[in-house]
């Protein structure tokens, strides 16, 4: 009886496991997509701005289209940087992590999104430490919740980003936080929940209505042995906040110390 539970022990964890690989798969697979919707982007104002500057010989309108072009060069360099950065961390391994520069290279790829929906951008980064994390990890909550937070503005508003150090539990809190419809109290506890979705689908870009993506990122910011909460205010908005552990280097060989729990959102908290 014993050997039978332990064998159905590890067949479940073997299928959370490859559930989350999956999932991992298809958040990849939706940020190349996003990658690959911003590189046609600027190939088509370098192609645009390119025949502009063929057809005419005036020496003011070449310079103007030129500009042009070089402005779109500069974003292709930056959409690459920021997919090269997220390539060089695939690795599975805990290491010091800045936050506000995987927000930075997050909000590259999701510019042009936010523009489009008329979403504005706000950071408020304070002097962190680094945190025990997996950089790609964290990029795909991050993408995860602020593509979120746009779908809640349709039509339009403001999305805050804001980094704080608490030095007393050691960790530092990353707030995503959206002015858009907000989220029901009564589905509030069910939104991590696998596969359960406040949507009717995925909207016009594609994106969202399975009912994975903040399943899948409780999953790794439990991993992180971090915390996520959520607050939100129908009319007002909503809140994310992620809580992870400082990187310290004595102890980035054994498992990080649980952190202290964010508490219990009020009913009227004003997100």
């Amino acid at each position: 009886m014993h050997d039978n539970e332990s064998t159905l022990e590890q067949q479940l964890a073997s299928l959370q496991q490859q559930l989350l690989q999956a999932q991992r798969m298809a958040a990849l697979g939706e940020l190349v997509g996003t990658t690959t919707h911003e590189f046609n982007n600027v190939l088509m104002t370098i192609l645009n701005y390119a025949k502009i500057g063929l057809r005419n010989k005036d020496e003011a309108t070449r310079d103007k289209a030129l500009e042009k072009i070089m402005a779109a060069a500069q974003r292709a360099e930056k959409i690459t940087n920021s997919v090269l950065g997220l390539a060089r961390n695939r690795k599975d391994e805990f290491a010091p992590t800045d936050l506000a520069k995987i927000l930075q290279e997050s909000l590259i790829l999701l510019e042009r999104e936010m523009q489009k929906y008329r979403v504005a951008v706000v950071c408020e980064f304070a002097d962190t430490p680094p945190v025990r994390a997996i950089g790609n990890q964290i990029q795909q909550v991050l993408l995860n919740l602020m593509t979120n937070a746009r779908q809640a503005m349709p039509n339009g508003g403001q999305l805050l980003l804001k980094t704080l150090h608490d030095p007393s539990t050691n960790s530092v809190d990353l707030i995503i936080r959206d002015s858009g419809t907000g989220i029901p109290r009564d589905q509030l506890s069910k939104i991590f929940d696998r596969f359960y979705s406040t949507k009717d689908g995925p909207d016009e870009s594609g994106k969202g209505g399975t009912g994975v993506g903040l399943s899948t990122c409780k999953d790794i910011i439990d991993a992180h042995r971090g915390r996520i909460r959520v607050e939100s205010t129908i009319g007002k908005g909503t809140a994310f906040t992620i809580r992870l552990p400082v990187f310290q280097q004595a102890a980035s060989s054994s498992p990080a110390v649980p952190i202290p729990k964010l508490g219990i959102p009020s009913e009227n908290a004003n997100a």
